[in-house]
């Protein structure tokens, strides 16, 4: 058994080496929902429920995923927003449906920054651009497909999540530096975009490296870029939209959000059962089977973080010319 002194010093020697575990969170004495604004399936949904599973036990004993899909997600946001700020129900989400909407619809029935109080984020992705089968094996590259909708306008369309966000921004911001006409096919979520696309009823989509990932290393669909600064290491041998010619360059992130006006006391015990989940070493494992990297900020950061993010899409979707019509 170690003596107090000897376990002080042990403690001080973790802290100072910065592998000090985070604080362990109090239990919320109710069930706790995270609300999902796409169907299950989906890359948003899968990581959802590698969350919610974390923190059962650790910051209250029930936590289930309930998946409200429609409006592009939006239902979602609006059900959360009007929600108790009592930490019991929250909302996980990725980035766009929070920093892109409020510039891509014309009206919102939430204000990002007003309604909403940044949590954490726990996971950090990039997306894929990909073809199916609808598209000649020939077609190997981001310029090859730009080369096939040239050749057949009629054909040159993809499929992505949701109307207006980033997903189908990078759609858009593809069709514009490669000076060709896209058609943008919008899905509720991206299972079904996907089912489409490996079902040969849409040549290409727009989807988190989470949902492509798995069906590529099936072979049922052809990654031909992937939109981070960098190639990701999951899929080392597929170039970026940069590396492709294109200036379509754009990470995301995942991430939970609460009501307006979440108690200080709550919101630290939820953050600190986030950061104990995002740094456990089988969550990390298991965001890495889906191509996304373990990411975590404490509330006060991330709010930064968050705002920045809302401010920097408003040119991007000005200069895109895109309203989004529903």
């Amino acid at each position: 058994m170690l003596s107090r002194r000897k376990f002080l010093a042990a403690s001080a020697g973790l802290a100072a080496a910065g592998l000090a575990a985070p604080a362990r969170a109090q239990m919320l004495n109710k069930p706790v929902k995270l609300i999902v604004g796409f169907p299950a399936g989906g890359g948003t949904d899968v990581i959802a429920r590698l969350l919610a599973e974390k923190l059962r036990g650790n910051y209250a004993s029930t936590v289930i995923v309930e998946n409200k899909p429609g409006a592009s997600a939006r239902l979602a946001i609006e059900f959360v927003k009007t929600s108790e700020p009592d930490g019991a129900t929250l909302l996980f989400t990725p980035d766009f449906p929070l920093t892109v909407y409020p510039y891509s619809f014309k009206s919102l029935s939430y204000d990002s920054i007003k309604d909403l109080t940044p949590v954490a984020p726990t996971a950090s992705s990039m997306l894929t651009f990909n073809v199916g089968p609808a598209v000649p094996d020939s077609v190997k590259s981001a310029k090859d497909f730009v080369e096939w909708c040239r050749a057949n306008p009629s054909k040159a369309s993809f499929a992505t999540t949701s109307a207006g966000g980033t997903p189908h921004f990078v759609g858009v911001m593809l069709s514009q530096a490669a000076g060709v006409p896209m058609q943008a096919v919008h899905y509720r979520g991206g299972a079904p975009a996907l089912q489409d696309l490996i079902g040969g009823h849409v040549p290409a989509s727009v989807n988190p490296i989470s949902e492509a990932m798995p069906l590529a290393e099936q072979g049922s669909l052809r990654v031909l870029a992937v939109t981070g600064p960098r190639r990701s290491r999951f899929m080392p041998n597929v170039p970026t939209m940069k590396e492709s010619g294109y200036d379509v360059v754009l990470d995301s992130w995942l991430g939970v959000v609460g009501p307006a006006n979440m108690p200080a006391d709550v919101l630290k015990n939820l953050s600190n059962a986030i950061e104990a989940a995002v740094k456990s070493p089988d969550y990390v494992e298991s965001l890495a089977k889906f191509g996304n990297e373990p990411f975590f900020m404490p509330p006060d950061t991330f709010a930064v973080r968050y705002k920045s993010d809302v401010a920097k899409w408003g040119p991007i979707v000005k200069a895109s010319g895109f309203v989004a019509t529903d």
